[in-house]
């Protein structure tokens, strides 16, 4: 049936993993069609950040790749003069630093990231190492190095500074991880940062505004 092959644009609450989100959509529509649909994922978000995912079903898990490498437009809240070993609210936080950054400072720090960038994935990621999920191997404290990866970001834009509340919206090459931006932004400012609120917005042309919430 046609209607099996779908490409279905998901609102994630916060606290869904992508993973369960995949497996809600299942099935609804194994409800709905009497049968299982397979469904797949296009690029995981983080269980703590809400927003755009993009779902496959039926044969249109094959198309997965058109989506992968697509640019990504997120919104984020970044919390200034603290530390999570995680990068967000989901790990161990601590106090780093209790000097009120200059807005200008700020500016003048996220011209830095704008552009073809150097960065390390957090260790809290579903990126594989040697064939384990990177996060598997954290949460047992195994030691290990995430490898570094050139991404791009095209565009950050301030939309509010509350100390030590930084919201900003980003427009990133696929693969950049808003976690990692928010905790080099921190570092460069001497304080420390962590993200506390983090939404997609869009992947490519497709907008959270066309998603059906879960």
């Amino acid at each position: 049936m046609e209607e099996e092959n779908q490409i279905i644009l998901v609102d994630k609450p916060a606290g869904m993993s992508s993973f369960g989100a995949v497996a809600r959509v299942r099935r609804e529509l194994r409800d709905k069609f009497g049968h299982k649909v397979k469904v797949g994922h296009t690029g995981t978000l983080d269980p703590f950040a809400t927003g755009l995912l993009i779902l496959l079903s039926g044969k249109n898990t094959k198309r997965s790749n058109e989506f992968l490498k697509l640019d990504k437009v997120y919104e984020a809240t970044i919390k200034l003069g603290y530390a999570s070993d995680t990068g967000d609210t989901e790990g161990n936080i601590e106090k780093k630093n209790d000097r009120e950054v200059d807005l200008n400072e700020i500016k003048e720090i996220l011209k830095s990231f704008v552009g073809e960038i150097e960065q390390r994935p957090p260790k809290f990621s579903a990126i594989k190492i040697n064939g384990q999920r990177a996060y598997k191997m954290a949460r047992a404290g195994k030691d290990f190095e995430m490898p570094t990866r050139r991404v791009t970001i095209y565009d950050i834009e301030i939309l509010d500074y509350d100390y030590p509340f930084l919201k900003i919206c980003c427009h990133v090459s696929s693969g950049t991880y808003i976690r990692t931006l928010a905790e080099d932004i921190g570092e460069k400012l001497g304080v420390g940062a962590y993200c506390l609120e983090l939404r997609r917005l869009k992947i490519g042309n497709w907008d959270v505004k066309d998603a059906k919430m879960l």
